[in-house]
């Protein structure tokens, strides 16, 4: 939407906006990306990211633009789940405390052409169906290798993990 790309920090097209649903794949571990010029910056209401690492500031620019009642999944290296770097673990355990992660996946390596690192998905719902429940499903063992250099989730893989969210949802399953 808009007229020309947008810069995402600097010059956000969909200030106002918010969506029912976010799905994204930002840049991990994002070292320059001037977050030293939005210290004071509305969307960062879990603290202000560090600014050698934009992970935090990725997850906290798309939860601003959640919808209430909205869902979002974020893939990031494994680091945002346990890093204490510039603030990190407070930011983390604020964004905990809302209430907002419904679950996390723990991914396996070599899902990426560009790098081999393991990920994790991060599944943000603002309305959750299990307040204070979160749900954690360990896929680091799941895919197929592709290549020497490639894992790819096969459509079982997908319907496993998916199924388990499902289930939590319904109350079917214990977080």
């Amino acid at each position: 939407l808009g007229a020309m790309n947008a810069d995402t920090f600097f010059k956000d097209l969909h200030r106002n906006t918010r969506f029912d649903f976010i799905l994204a794949n930002p840049p991990f571990n994002l070292k320059d990306w001037g977050g030293g010029k939005l210290k004071e910056d509305p969307r960062w209401d879990f603290g202000t990211p560090p600014e050698g690492n934009a992970n935090f500031a990725w997850l906290q620019h798309m939860i601003h633009h959640l919808a209430d009642g909205g869902r979002m999944g974020v893939v990031l290296a494994n680091g945002s789940l346990s890093s204490q770097t510039g603030g990190e673990g407070t930011i983390r355990q604020a964004i905990v405390d809302a209430d907002l992660v419904e679950g996390i996946v723990a991914m396996p390596s070599q899902l990426f052409y560009s790098t081999g690192i393991p990920v994790c998905l991060w599944i943000i719902n603002k309305k959750k169906a299990q307040p204070g429940k979160t749900l954690f499903v360990d896929a680091r063992e799941m895919g197929t290798m592709v290549t020497r250099r490639l894992r790819e989730f096969t459509d079982e893989d997908v319907a496993k993990v998916a199924s388990a969210f499902d289930a939590f949802r319904k109350g079917e399953l214990e977080a």
